[in-house]
């Protein structure tokens, strides 16, 4: 099975076409002088099918972050995918960001994951041995203290860090791990289209998750 997947929902845009759970390629993009890195999403894809000789015919599934993270990248990415796969009526799996993220955790620990989401709100989730104990959700600080750290392997961003800091967690910020995040991607995908069958994983059900209502800006008129 030929499946492509791509998430411009986090640091960077990430593809990667793979065959049979064999890697084709794994492509990284990142913001390019004031593009933001979702704006390069359909050249990579192409670029990518034409350095393997496919074309999207050759494509028997698709998968694809669906947040939280960048309004602007879940839009993306999300859009693409639904159209892609309405238009050749192949599987289109969602995978939430927080359950990438936990992939980056190697040992046996349960990972916790704690993503600012602004405006003094956290995207948490918490994972062991690949299975969700905690479904993604939003929080505030009273709710992360909560939250049993003990014996965990934490994850974070930038900003979270600074906050689980005062509670003395010293979290992996995964924009420093240097991990090709598109790779945990593919490998989920194919673990749920193994798991449940492509018949499970049609296009009009995916849906963004946001967990949070978009910014809207209103007119000063």
């Amino acid at each position: 099975m030929n499946i492509l997947t791509f998430d411009t929902s986090l640091d960077k845009t990430y593809v990667t076409l793979s065959s049979d759970s064999n890697i084709l390629e794994s492509e990284i993009v990142v913001n390019h002088n004031e593009k933001y890195h979702s704006a390069f999403l359909i050249p990579v894809i192409v670029s990518i099918l034409k350095k393997h000789n496919f074309t999207m015919q050759n494509i028997d599934a698709i998968g694809t972050n669906i947040g939280p993270g960048s309004f602007t990248g879940i839009r993306a990415c999300v859009t693409v995918a639904r159209v892609m796969a309405q238009q050749l009526d192949i599987p289109l799996v969602g995978v939430n960001s927080l359950e990438v993220l936990s992939r980056i955790n190697k040992s046996d620990k349960k990972t916790v994951l704690v993503l600012d989401a602004r405006k003094q709100k956290y995207y948490t989730a918490v994972y062991q041995n690949k299975k969700e104990i905690l479904a993604p959700c939003l929080t505030d600080c009273s709710d992360l203290s909560k939250i049993d750290f003990a014996d965990s392997f934490v994850i974070s961003d930038e900003s979270g860090a600074q906050i689980l800091q005062k509670f003395g967690i010293k979290p992996v910020v995964y924009s420093e791990a240097n991990e090709n995040l598109g790779l945990f991607l593919n490998k989920i995908v194919n673990e749920k289209l193994s798991c449940y069958g492509k018949d499970v994983f049609v296009w009009s059900k995916l849906k963004p998750l946001y967990l949070q209502a978009p910014p809207v800006t209103l007119s000063k008129k």
